[in-house]
């Protein structure tokens, strides 16, 4: 029963965890790293081809980016996790297969002209329709039996249509032991979905501390606030220009925006247009209409039994060609543009920002987190003007920020998920947060509240049974890529993964017989002495 950690160590994303028990080989998600990359990630210590099955926490692609790279590899396993989550991923992981081999289509075309070796896609659109196919869906709060000996439950954790905690019950030897991975705790009161439902039991809860550091503050009036900036904007002639994430934001932007429209919020601008202008956003809006029994939260479902659709009203214009979304910028009536990606650095916002920014007219209304050195947060610093396609454009525009909107809870929320497993569990682990934000609320925890609790890195290794660390992660941090590293730094760089490696199999032949054990011992010791100057 041995536990590693791989992603999403003293980082925000990449989440990966390997756990080793019955006699089977399991990932509890398998995302891609996205910003800034800190830290060297330990890779999975098995072929892709022994895993026996993923479990998947939620669609992000912080969560579940690289499930196709594991079929690339010869994972031939099923990704257990939530219809909705299910529903997401078809879209999802075929989009990022689509930007995936574009991507090297684009880098190869350049690469061929200066003789560069050819750039290989870590997936192909194969490959993630095999991952697709072998989704299982499960319900929420539905136990079911992976293994003999390893049963599961996802629970809804209110981050995102479908986004649960994982509870796993393993048994050995006569022993049982209840691990817990939060996934991403959601915020309260967001609309369409329902809040965190707290777990009240665990052995090991593995749990996210994105906002471990900070409070969201109070929760602003969205709808208030919204329906002011809309008004302001309209009333001079501009245009409301919102990069937004495809997926969760986009559709609670919708039901804000219904509301305000259904009371007649925004006076003297008639049944005033939406465009949602992202081809995922648009499917991902038909997936969150479809999925509604159980993933829903009580007054959105007293809508849908009154025959109102949440996110869906008079003047909504989804659009999906490129000439429709060039179109837009042709339509000189004020207008809501809602377009992707929620950072600005890539896809069609960057069209409206270059159509928009330059008007003083407008407002460019951000709603989410903004990383430093994206777009979005250059923009929302004060930049005077910035580059796009080409051309130095004049930050002229209204730059808005509608504050508290996160899918994330804060610090207050997760002491609360935390704090309602009724008997303080064994150790918590705490994952999936800013270096100093995961050692700080590790510090916090345990010399405050009282918890036993560490912050571990990538390639630490804990056996569950005993409760014992048996490899210490490495905190190896990643060079600039953007300057580029030296082949005598890459070969250092394989050698420090090959020490981490080294380090897991040794850990492995814990209980191996006094003979192998010391035959290995000796292996080790002369190659130390060999190399050892």
């Amino acid at each position: 029963m041995k536990l590693t950690f791989l992603g999403a160590t003293h980082e925000v994303t990449g989440s990966c965890f390997y756990l080793e028990a019955c006699g089977k080989h399991m990932l509890i998600d398998c995302g891609m790293e996205q910003g800034k990359d800190t830290f060297e990630n330990q890779e999975i210590p098995i072929p892709a081809s022994q895993i026996d099955a993923v479990l998947l926490t939620h669609a992000h692609m912080d969560h579940s980016g690289k499930l196709p790279m594991l079929y690339n590899r010869g994972y031939r396993g099923e990704i257990h996790t939530t219809g909705a989550t299910r529903a997401l991923c078809d879209i999802m992981l075929r989009d990022s297969a689509h930007i995936q081999m574009t991507e090297a289509e684009w880098r190869n075309r350049k690469g061929k002209r200066s003789g560069e070796k050819p750039f290989v896609p870590i997936y192909t659109m194969e490959d993630a329709l095999i991952a697709i196919r072998n989704i299982i869906p499960h319900e929420y709060g539905s136990i079911f039996t992976l293994y003999d000996g390893i049963q599961v439950r996802f629970t809804d954790v209110g981050h995102l249509l479908g986004s649960a905690s994982i509870e796993i019950w393993v048994t050995e030897e006569g022993m049982t032991k209840k691990i817990v991975f939060s996934g991403d705790i959601g915020n309260i009161n967001q609309p369409l979905i329902n809040d965190p439902q707290y777990i009240k039991e665990a052995d090991y809860v593995i749990m996210e501390s994105t906002y471990g550091d900070r409070n969201h503050g109070e929760r602003p009036d969205y709808i208030k606030e919204l329906s002011k900036i809309l008004q302001t904007t309209f009333d001079r002639g501009g245009n409301v220009v919102i990069p937004s994430f495809a997926i969760g934001r986009t559709q609670f932007l919708l039901y804000y925006i219904r509301k305000i429209k259904e009371d007649n919020l925004v006076k003297g601008h008639g049944n005033f247009k939406v465009f949602v202008d992202s081809p995922l956003a648009v499917e991902a809006t038909q997936i969150f209409s479809e999925n509604i029994q159980g993933y829903f939260d009580k007054e959105t479902m007293d809508l849908v039994k009154k025959g109102i659709n949440p996110i869906a009203f008079p003047g909504l214009v989804t659009t999906i060609t490129s000439e429709e979304s060039k179109a837009i910028n042709f339509d000189d009536e004020p207008k809501v543009i809602i377009s992707a990606a929620g950072m600005c650095d890539a896809g069609r916002i960057r069209h409206h920002l270059k159509h928009n920014l330059w008007r003083r007219e407008s407002t460019i209304l951000f709603v989410g987190h903004q990383a430093a050195g994206s777009l979005g947060r250059i923009i929302l610093d004060g930049a005077d003007e910035v580059k796009l396609f080409g051309e130095q454009i004049k930050v002229n525009a209204e730059i808005r920020r509608l504050s508290g909107v996160s899918g994330h809870a804060d610090r207050n929320g997760l002491l609360t998920w935390l704090s309602s497993f009724q008997k303080k569990p064994e150790r918590v682990f705490v994952v999936h947060g800013d270096d100093q934000v995961c050692i700080d609320f590790t510090e916090y925890i345990s010399k405050e509240l009282g918890y036993s609790a560490v912050a571990p890195y990538s390639g630490a290794v804990y056996d569950l049974k005993d409760n014992v660390c048996l490899v210490e992660g490495m905190r190896i941090p990643v060079e600039s890529r953007s300057k580029g590293i030296s082949q005598k730094e890459t070969a250092f760089d394989r050698l420090m993964k090959a020490g981490k490696r080294l380090l897991t199999v040794i850990a492995r032949n814990k209980g191996g017989t006094n003979k192998d054990l010391a035959k290995f011992t000796s292996q080790i010791n002369s190659l130390c002495d060999k190399w050892d100057r």
